[in-house]
């Protein structure tokens, strides 16, 4: 008998049972009912973040340096994970939609096994190479060092962020976005004093420097990632923790077929901003450098709010495919986008207009570090409303299992557009502000080519009508 006639024979008790339990809960929910936790909860991450670096500001801008290169290094680290996360987005969501809720749950225990076992390697790759990764940048010898130890700290923790990352993707694909909000707080609210206490050495803590950073994030995170596991086993979330029948070839093969283009587009997305900041560290400086990593933390908050209507879209795109509803899942991109360009698109004006008065409390002494900050948001700033569309519409394909497209996106963007116009600003001699105006061509380029791909509609067939689970 093949794996999808035992599925079909197996699952309409326990679908039954599963939408009984859950009520109301089983219908789809809004846009701003997913996308609002979410944006809660990735707020509390970035106020975190915005402490991380008034704190560690106090040690000096090559510590700002250090930091901003390991962050970067951190995330080409979750790549993997976020193409994991990416196809565990579209199946949950498609399954729910269907109301297959038992093979939401078991494409949730095959992503996280999948994906802890992908964490494992990329840590142990990051520990060894750490000070390689961090040495691309051209940076100093001292902030190399701090740089590498940042990295080497962060590798250790990456299964523990492995966990919370696909788990709530998995709860934010059912329409639970409020318990990975609840997870999120409680991490936030431990990691804001393990700063303190792990940079500047409070409380008995040895004093870590940049490197305290690190281990007071990765702390935090396993504590938050053991009570989410913990809940999942205990069955308090919608989906349930399966012991048996999540391990089938063509479900590992859909979320590989959906997830390989997501890690290219990681990949390229990494290598981008790795040439990005390359370019202007070998060309403008540690300052420079230092600016971009600020600038990028103060207007986190805009980018907070487009993820959560990249949840949103995606979440609500996947649920209205598994449903057949092919005209409310374009709604839902179109409305998700809307908002998202409204939202991030006031807080950036908002966040310019104070630009000069932030990057001084961030930063402290420094003119021309100062000085660059402010040129950086001004441009970045302005850019919020396509950046806009690159999360909600980005957010939506992917939703479909439409990931190749947003990967082409990128590399033409990233890139060709922003990589490519930064090298030519260097290679003339340009002010570093030039180099900064190279991310207006690859924001254009990319929110030109994200709509066109959603109005033109092939997103709605990516995924087979009735995939053998």
């Amino acid at each position: 008998m093949s794996e999808a006639s035992q599925n079909s024979e197996q699952d309409p008790d326990v679908n039954e049972q599963t939408a009984a339990s859950l009520g109301d809960a089983a219908a789809r929910p809004s846009i701003w009912e997913l996308a609002l936790p979410s944006i809660l909860g990735n707020l509390s991450y970035t106020i975190v973040g915005m402490v991380q670096t008034k704190f560690v500001g106090e040690l000096g801008p090559q510590a700002l340096a250090a930091v901003g290169a390991g962050q970067r290094v951190m995330f080409a680290m979750l790549a993997v994970l976020m193409a994991v996360s990416a196809g565990t987005t579209a199946l949950v969501a498609r399954a729910w939609g269907a109301g297959d809720y038992q093979e939401a749950s078991r494409v949730t225990m095959a992503s996280l096994v999948l994906g802890a076992g992908l964490a494992a390697v990329v840590a142990i790759l990051g520990f060894l190479f750490a000070g390689s990764l961090a040495g691309v940048f051209g940076l100093d010898d001292e902030t190399l060092t701090m740089a590498t130890r940042n990295i080497r700290w962060l590798s250790f923790f990456n299964i523990a962020f492995a966990g919370m990352l696909i788990l709530s993707a998995a709860l934010r694909a059912s329409g639970d976005a409020w318990s990975p909000l609840w997870i999120a707080a409680g991490i936030n609210v431990l990691n804001l004093p393990l700063l303190y206490a792990f940079i500047f050495g409070r409380w008995g803590m040895p004093e870590m420097g940049v490197a305290g950073a690190a281990v007071a994030a990765g702390i935090a995170f396993s504590f938050g990632t053991l009570v989410l596991m913990t809940l999942w086993v205990r069955q308090k979330f919608r989906v349930r923790h399966v012991t048996g029948g999540w391990w089938r070839r063509a479900r590992l093969r859909q979320l590989v077929d959906i997830g390989y283009p997501a890690a290219l587009e990681q990949g390229v997305f990494q290598l981008g901003f790795f040439i990005f900041l390359i370019v202007i560290g070998n060309n403008y400086g540690t300052e420079a450098f230092a600016a971009y990593n600020i600038g990028v933390n103060v207007l986190a908050v805009c980018m907070t709010v487009g993820f959560g209507f990249s949840i949103a879209g995606s979440t609500l795109v996947g649920q209205h495919l598994g449903a057949k509803d092919f005209a409310g899942a374009a709604r839902s991109g179109w409305r998700s986008m809307w908002l998202a360009i409204v939202s991030m698109g006031s807080i950036g004006f908002a966040v310019m207009y104070y630009a000069e008065g932030l990057a001084k409390y961030f930063i402290g002494s420094g003119a021309l570090t100062i000085d660059y900050t402010v040129q950086f948001i001004y441009v970045l700033g302005a850019m919020m409303p396509l950046l806009a569309v690159e999360f909600a519409i980005g957010g939506a394909l992917r939703g479909a299992g439409d990931t190749r497209f947003p990967l082409v996106t990128t590399i033409l963007g990233l890139l060709v557009m922003r990589c490519g116009l930064a090298a030519l600003a260097a290679y003339f001699g340009l002010p570093v502000i030039w180099v900064y105006a190279a991310l207006i061509g690859d924001y254009v380029l990319k929110g030109i080519l994200l709509i066109w791909r959603f109005r033109q509609g092939r997103w709605k067939t990516i995924i087979p009508e009735n995939p053998a689970y």
